[in-house]
C-alpha cells in the first residue's frame, strides 16, 4: 500500500456510493468530509465538519482539515493532517494517550448536553482545555 502525498477535493450534495482514492469529498448539506485513508488500506475516514469535530478550510484552490486525523479504530492506525490538499503523516500514538483523549471528549460533550438541557450555552471549542491538542502537536513535531 502506497501513502497517499497529494489529495483532490471534490464539493458533493451527497457521498458517492463509490469513493476513489486519493479524494476528499466535501458535502456541505451534511456538514461532513469523506475520503478513503491516505495509507491506502481503503478504510472510509468520515470526518464530521463541526466546533465540536473537524474544520474545514477551503482557500479557493485547496483544502485543509483540522485537526489531524488518526485512524486508531482501523488495524492500519495511520495518522496524517491534511493541509492545503498535502497529507503531511505524523507518528503512531500510545494507546494510553488515545483512551485519555476520547475519555476527555466523552466529559466534554456529556458536560454540554447537560448545559443544553438546562437551557445554557455549551462553550465553544476553543474554550477548552487546549492541553491534549498542543502536547500532541509538539510531540509529533519533535
Amino acid at each position: 500500500m502506497a501513502r497517499l502525498k497529494q489529495l483532490n477535493y471534490s464539493f458533493v450534495k451527497s457521498v458517492p456510493d463509490r469513493l476513489e482514492e486519493g479524494i476528499v469529498y466535501v458535502s456541505m448539506e451534511y456538514a461532513s468530509a469523506v475520503h478513503l485513508c491516505c495509507c491506502g488500506c481503503r478504510s472510509e475516514i468520515v470526518t464530521p465538519l463541526s466546533p465540536r469535530d473537524w474544520k474545514l478550510t477551503f482557500d479557493g484552490e485547496s483544502v485543509s482539515l483540522h485537526p489531524s486525523i488518526g485512524n486508531w479504530s482501523f488495524p492500519c492506525r495511520s495518522h496524517y493532517w491534511i493541509k492545503s490538499n498535502r497529507v503531511r503523516w505524523a507518528g503512531d500514538i500510545p494507546q494510553k494517550e488515545i483512551w485519555e483523549a476520547r475519555e476527555y471528549e466523552r466529559s466534554i460533550h456529556s458536560r454540554d448536553a447537560a448545559e443544553k438541557q438546562d437551557g445554557a450555552e455549551p462553550p465553544m471549542a476553543e474554550s477548552a482545555e487546549p492541553g491534549f491538542w498542543k502536547k500532541l502537536l509538539k510531540k509529533l513535531t519533535e
